[in-house]
């Protein structure tokens, strides 16, 4: 599991990844708040590490662009022992845990595996054929196999995967995407995202058994399902 780490301290960063690899999660890490958002844009994360203070940009904001890319992946604020203020903040922000430096690296991965294990049972695994989305961890597979998606690409999925095999209009989509990126989606796009989906999760992309058009109206996923178990 993907763990991204927002954290200036090159020490810190250093004393984490190796903590953590330990574990067999793997640290990803950046040290602002830009490059925290276009990181998460790219890849999957099962938990995100945010300090408070960055050089430019800060904790909070990242948090709030992780929300909205990931709502239901869990995340930990670093903070300085005695900063309550920010230690309120993160969790009013929707943190779901916070860590005082200096860490004690048994209280720190006790706390990770406890947030991972509290989000494991959030939501379902959605499936429709033998595409699997888990909204938890917010990843993609494909008869078993990972599938690499983009934030638009995931977020496209996710909405129609929750539709659970009725129709979802272009309208719909296009605001749910727009509500993700914070930037109008014009219909060309749209057409877009949906054929570069296809290209990911269908066996034949000109053939589409997964991802169906609904002429006139919009889009819908075959035989969709939640998988509990």
């Amino acid at each position: 599991m993907n763990v991204l780490l927002v954290e200036d301290d090159p020490t810190i960063v250093e004393a984490l990844s190796r903590l953590l690899d330990a574990e067999g999660l793997r640290v990803m890490a950046c040290a602002r708040q830009s490059e925290a958002v276009e990181l998460a844009g790219r890849e999957s994360f099962a938990i995100a590490l945010l300090d408070v203070t960055l050089p430019e940009g800060s904790g909070f904001g990242v948090c709030a662009a992780l929300r909205a890319i990931s709502p239901e992946m869990p995340i930990i604020f670093l903070t300085a022992s005695d900063d309550e203020y920010s230690t309120v903040a993160g969790l009013e922000a929707g943190a779901v845990d916070y860590i005082a430096k200096p860490f004690r690296p048994r209280e720190l991965t006790s706390r990770i595996r406890a947030a991972l294990r509290r989000s494991a049972g959030a939501a379902p695994v959605l499936r429709a054929g033998d595409v699997e989305l888990d909204p938890t961890r917010a990843t993609c597979t494909k008869a078993g196999s990972d599938v690499v998606l983009s934030a638009m690409e995931y977020r496209l999925l996710l909405v129609l995967m929750q539709a659970h095999g009725r129709l979802v209009t272009r309208e719909g989509l296009r605001d749910a995407i727009w509500d993700s990126a914070g930037e109008y989606v014009e219909d060309n796009t749209l057409n877009v995202y949906v054929r570069r989906l296809r290209e990911k999760i269908e066996d034949v992309p000109s053939n589409p058994r997964v991802l169906l058009t609904v002429r006139g109206l919009g889009y819908k996923m075959a035989d969709a399902k939640e998988r509990t178990s």
